[in-house]
């Protein structure tokens, strides 16, 4: 029965592996060879003229400088509310305000950030009507700043959150009881446990900004990084395969970086044998501070997006402020946005399927098998790959990959893109699930006579509904809002919402944009509301079978 089991895995193990050798490493290293293509042959001819050339080298230089500068400031920011969340007393009320508004950012694509910014701080637009003049300069840095820093605290925020969360508050009553002064119980207890995540939380949030693609196509100006050289390369007026290939090879260059940082910084991660409940010290100066912090930060990142609400039910912004919903009907009137739209859903729909199906598979493989370490080693090493390849080099790598194939131009070539690209947050996710069970429920179950697929579906698949439930979502909305990937991989049969965006932005019709932004939230906010509802109901069953 044994051999049995460990067949099943093998074979679930292989097409886990079967389906990243085919759509992850063979796609990237057509995309290797073909930045070397010359007339000749192979060459450097190629890296030659983008790194000699005028444009390039500085728009990379530029693409690390606004990265770094706006994944410190996002961190700071995200470690004020996660702070507030677990070392005040703040009213409970707010904590969860805190939770639901810092996550708002993810549901909606990052072009749309920059169009928000725009219409925002622009000089026309809704905050500086109400200050009465215009704050800064919307393109170039500035406009970069604010939408990095918006886009990626959510991602930063859950970071810091759930390392607080597992930090055993006891220490600080240590702390004080020996005398420490409150910043060194500060620095003591609170920073030297989240020291591997905050320069985690810098990594991934300088690696999402680096890789962007969203934000600079709406406010970049003429402050070209290198995404943007990327997309001009292979989609400009005079597109160019070859050098846009050695673009994406140098994007690479901070994921090859960042994976090895990552790797050195997991041992700086502090676990504790248990986690002590303890009443938090009375504090009012601080809950008043820290709360005053926290509202200020997000109501800066809703008001920014307050404009996606005024602007579609005006008449013609900021001109004649009518109520109408003329733009919202003309929307739904139009068939072709209504298909982009059903795209959208199916595509998400499937995605959130196959993906669920693939991390679980990774998922039992690598946390309840027998299967060699080695073996498990390879799944985590895909995982931290995909964690930080670029969305963008792998729509160019399938681009190259499956262009005259009969994937090229379909929804499955987008669907499986997407499982790709957002494979390693959900399989994390779900092995951890999965190792917190039972280790004993497969062999107790074998002892009485029941095959391994049925112990899987009867006993362990029941047990870890709520994760699976937690992934679907996960898959479900960054679908949604992703543009990087797919904008070089869909067709104009198979356009979906974000793609659209894009090609609305040529003919300047941002209340469509609007529209179809609020669309993709509304179409988020309940998605996540669903399966929120159905997770909490089958933990709570869980819980009565106990």
């Amino acid at each position: 029965m044994k051999n049995i089991k460990e067949k099943e895995l093998k074979g679930i193990y292989a097409l886990v592996i079967g389906l990243f050798l085919v759509f992850l490493l063979v796609p990237i290293l057509l995309l290797l060879g073909k930045s070397f293509e010359c007339e000749g042959g192979l060459g450097l001819s190629h890296y030659v003229d983008v790194l000699t050339g005028k444009g390039f080298l500085a728009a990379f230089g530029r693409s690390l400088w606004i990265a770094s500068v706006s994944a410190v400031l996002t961190t700071f920011l995200a470690f004020i509310l996660a702070y507030t969340i677990h070392y005040t007393n703040v009213p409970k009320g707010f904590k969860k305000f805190i939770r639901l508004a810092a996550v708002v950012p993810m549901l909606l694509p990052t072009i749309t950030y920059g169009f928000a910014i725009i219409y925002s701080f622009g000089k026309q637009g809704l905050l500086t009507r109400l200050f009465g003049r215009q704050l800064f300069d919307i393109y170039g840095m500035n406009g970069l700043l604010i939408g990095y820093v918006i886009y990626t605290l959510p991602i930063s925020f859950m970071l810091l959150s759930n390392t607080m969360s597992f930090i055993d508050k006891k220490f600080m009553i240590v702390s004080r009881i020996m005398g420490d002064k409150p910043l060194t119980t500060f620095f003591g207890t609170v920073i030297r446990p989240l020291a591997g995540t905050l320069a985690a939380s810098f990594v991934q949030c300088f690696f999402l900004c680096f890789t962007d693609f969203g934000i600079p196509a709406s406010v970049g100006g003429r402050y070209e990084v290198a995404a943007a050289v990327l997309y001009n390369e292979m989609l400009g007026s005079v597109p160019d395969f070859h050098r846009g290939a050695v673009v994406a090879m140098c994007m690479l260059i901070p994921s090859v970086l960042s994976i090895a940082l990552l790797r050195y910084l997991e041992k700086y991660n502090i676990r504790y044998s248990r986690i002590s409940e303890i009443e938090r010290k009375k504090g009012p100066a601080r809950d008043f501070c820290f709360g005053l912090l926290s509202g200020t930060i997000l109501t800066g990142v809703l008001c920014i997006f307050a404009v996606l609400f005024i602007v579609p039910v005006v008449q013609e912004w900021p001109y004649q402020m009518h109520l109408t919903f003329r733009h919202i009907s003309s929307v739904f009137a139009d068939s072709r946005l209504v298909e982009v739209y059903k795209n959208s859903i199916l595509v998400a729909v499937l995605t959130a399927f196959l993906g669920t199906l693939t991390v679980y598979g990774a998922a039992l493989a690598s946390a309840r098998s027998r299967l060699p370490e080695a073996w498990k080693a390879v799944i985590d090493a895909i995982a931290l790959v995909t964690n930080t390849i670029p969305g963008m080099v792998i729509g160019i790598a399938f681009l190259f990959a499956f262009s005259g194939t009969p994937l090229q131009n379909t929804f499955l070539i987008i669907i499986i893109c997407n499982v790709v690209h957002f494979f390693s947050t959900p399989y994390l996710m779900m092995k951890g699930a999965l190792s917190k069970m039972n280790a004993s429920w497969e062999t107790t179950a074998r002892l009485m006579g029941d095959t391994w697929f049925r112990t899987i579906a009867c006993v362990v698949t029941p047990n870890a509904m709520s994760t699976l439930l937690e992934v679907f979502s996960y898959y479900f909305v960054n679908a949604m809002v992703t543009v990087s990937a797919v904008i070089f991989i869909a067709g104009a049969r198979t356009m979906v919402i974000t793609t659209k965006i894009k090609e609305l932005q040529y003919y300047t019709k941002f209340n469509e944009i609007f529209v179809l932004s609020l669309l993709i939230l509304a179409t988020n906010l309940a998605a996540k509301a669903l399966f929120g509802y159905l997770a909490s109901c089958r933990e709570r069953k869980n819980k009565e079978q106990k």
